[in-house]
């Protein structure tokens, strides 16, 4: 999963790598990457080795973290120590801000190039959100993303869209994928399922961006057929229970979702015949492993064994209170789901086993 937020340091209150990576296995995954809103942000080494040495000692999968884009992630203002970071980070992002101004993103893809290393990009211009409290709107996505998929082609950096919610965004992407500039992204579970007609209107349906209409829903399940769509990354981001309960409008942006995203996307997108299960594994596996330039991801003599083991059978009932996680907050609580992790092998030890199957 190249999209996560595991909280520490500074935010231990709502996750912590120990419980996130346990999420993590939970949900089947053997590597997430972990997005810089940390306290502090990781922008050189000193702050990112906090977030190393935490990793170290408490993670049961491999976590790799991000880096930040601009000092403080603050999405403007000067630009992260990137050099220091580049040989332990998975990339660089300002997951959470937009980079603001067009210079700043065209150094920073500058100085990313140089490294060898790819940007992962929150893409939200915020002179175009028009309603403070829903986050990101259409416009707000899409011409943040066309804008970075030209700075890409002008400096040639691998660019990385995170999250995408709006048919305007996918239509951006399947454009630059033509002209053939080095544009990837994802999109999550909760995209994928609900639109914008059938969401509750309560704190477990509020992220950023936000769940958009049935068009757009329309639009990400056709770019998931035809490949615009190169991945599916939970955007996995909990909060306390009292963040969360200020209703659809005040709660704090963000769900969670390691622990339900294999069965949201094997039920929505295989049973439902948009895609055959070979497909779905190339979006949650072959595909951000080669993106992101890591090895495994194959079953073969000789590779890495981070293996899970999934039942495509077995239907259960979504119930938060049996997540590893410390979060709670999720759209799909009470949902009927079909497929569900077994086993989870981490460089071939067993970091997962479902209690039924000991």
């Amino acid at each position: 999963d190249v999209h996560v937020h595991f909280r520490e340091p500074g935010f231990s209150y709502k996750e912590t790598i120990g419980t996130g990576s346990m999420a993590a296995a939970h949900g089947g995954f053997t590597t997430v990457f972990t997005m810089p809103n940390l306290n502090p942000p990781p922008c050189d080494y000193a702050s990112l080795k906090q977030q190393l040495d935490i990793i170290e000692k408490d993670a049961v999968i491999k976590v790799v973290p991000f880096g930040a884009i601009t000092e403080n992630q603050k999405g403007r203002g000067m630009l992260s120590k990137m050099d220091e970071m580049a040989d332990y980070v998975a990339g660089f992002s300002d997951d959470g801000v937009g980079v603001q101004a067009d210079f700043t993103m065209e150094d920073a893809m500058v100085k990313v190039a140089s490294l060898g290393k790819i940007i992962s990009a929150h893409c939200e211009d915020e002179s175009l959100n028009t309603i403070p409290y829903t986050g990101t709107t259409s416009a707000s996505e899409s011409v943040q993303a066309a804008r970075d998929i030209e700075l890409s082609a002008k400096t040639g950096c691998k660019y990385h869209i995170c999250h995408v919610s709006a048919k305007e965004t996918l239509d951006a992407v399947r454009k630059g994928k033509a002209r053939g500039i080095n544009v990837t992204c994802e999109t999550g579970p909760h995209y994928i399922a609900f639109n914008s007609n059938t969401i509750k209107h309560e704190g477990n349906f509020r992220m950023n961006p936000p769940i958009k209409s049935p068009e757009d829903q329309k639009a990400i399940l056709e770019a998931i057929k035809d490949g615009t769509i190169d991945m599916i990354a939970t955007d996995h981001a909990p909060h306390s229970l009292e963040e969360k309960s200020r209703g659809f409008d005040k709660s704090s942006f963000g769900v969670v979702g390691l622990e339900t995203s294999f069965a949201v996307s094997y039920t929505e997108l295989v049973k439902k015949n948009v895609i055959s299960f070979e497909r779905l594994v190339e979006l949650m596996s072959v595909n951000p492993r080669k993106r992101f330039g890591l090895s495994g991801g194959y079953i073969e003599n000789g590779e890495i064994a981070d293996i899970c083991i999934v039942d495509t059978e077995t239907t259960w009932k979504v119930n938060p209170e049996e997540f590893l996680t410390k979060g709670r907050s999720t759209p799909f609580e009470g949902m009927n789901l079909t497929g569900k992790v077994i086993a989870t092998f981490v460089d071939g030890k067993l970091v997962y086993q479902d209690e039924q199957e000991r």
